[in-house]
């Protein structure tokens, strides 16, 4: 370890395996809230669905009481990037929402994010998420060879750099990160080109990939509540997040169902689930 870099935290295949006890109910939890989240609900009732997921397993939420976050889910909506607090917001037509909620079992962590449009989207909206979900799966699929963690940011600049149309906008003030036994560990996983190759990528490694982009310019602000991240345009954001584990065999998504397959083989990637 260089002086003065935090040090990773190599997972055990036991330990990874926890954490896909906690991926499989955080994805549970998703799909509970995705499925609700329709013009005329609350962002509040969506949390509420969410900590009732994470209940009946017996997981509790890495998001509440975080450093005094006052709920189990953020709720973003429209031109709110990240952070958004559940609240009595109401969605309406055309809402971009973005859901980044987390679960721990046994003290091992999970962390995942998605973004659904509310009712009939904005094609421009559609792309952009279209376009974010396929960034976040360009980099985990150049996480299955990756030498060193900066190819993650790499492959999805790469990409959303090479997309027709619109240009897109990807924040740099906001990345991925490690997560195990604490939600936010090292390394930093960017999401863009930066000249710095990263931590070497080695068995035991989990990372969440989470790239964010917008529709605007990629300034942001923190509102007064001192959580809610905004565009400073007012332009339309998008966030998916998987967290992913290296291993011997390879990589697995442990916060998708099937453990990134469909995700993975347009790039002819297999995940490597490990066995009990």
């Amino acid at each position: 370890m260089a002086f003065g870099q935090p040090k990773i935290e190599y997972k055990s295949n036991a330990q990874i395996r926890k954490m896909r006890e906690a991926g499989l109910v955080l994805a549970e939890a998703l799909d509970t809230v995705v499925d609700a989240a329709r013009v005329g609900t609350t962002t509040a009732e969506l949390d509420a669905l969410f900590e009732g997921v994470l209940e009946r397993h017996g997981a509790t939420s890495n998001f509440k009481g975080y450093y005094g976050f006052p709920a189990t889910i953020c709720a973003s909506v429209n031109d709110q990037v990240v952070h958004g607090f559940p609240s009595d917001y109401v969605l309406a037509e055309g809402d971009v929402l973005k859901i980044d909620g987390g679960a721990i079992i046994d003290g091992w962590h999970s962390d995942s994010a998605r973004t659904t449009l509310v009712g009939t989207p904005d094609p421009a909206d559609q792309r952009l998420s279209d376009v974010t979900e396929q960034a976040m799966w360009r980099g985990i699929a150049a996480l299955a060879t990756a030498r060193f963690v900066g190819a993650i940011g790499e492959a999805i600049d790469d990409y959303v750099s090479s997309v027709e149309g619109e240009p897109l906008g990807i924040l740099e003030d906001y990345v991925g990160h490690g997560i195990g036994t604490e939600m936010h560990q090292a390394p930093d996983v960017l999401n863009y080109r930066s000249g710095d190759r990263g931590a070497r990528v080695k068995p035991g490694m989990c990372l969440a990939i989470e790239p964010m982009l917008v529709r605007g310019g990629i300034e942001t602000r923190t509102l007064e509540d001192d959580w809610t991240v905004v565009t400073t345009d007012g332009s339309r954001a998008s966030q998916w997040e998987h967290t992913v584990a290296v291993h011997l065999g390879g990589i697995w998504v442990l916060s998708a169902h099937d453990g990134g397959a469909a995700g993975l083989a347009p790039f002819g990637i297999t995940p490597s689930p490990l066995k009990d």
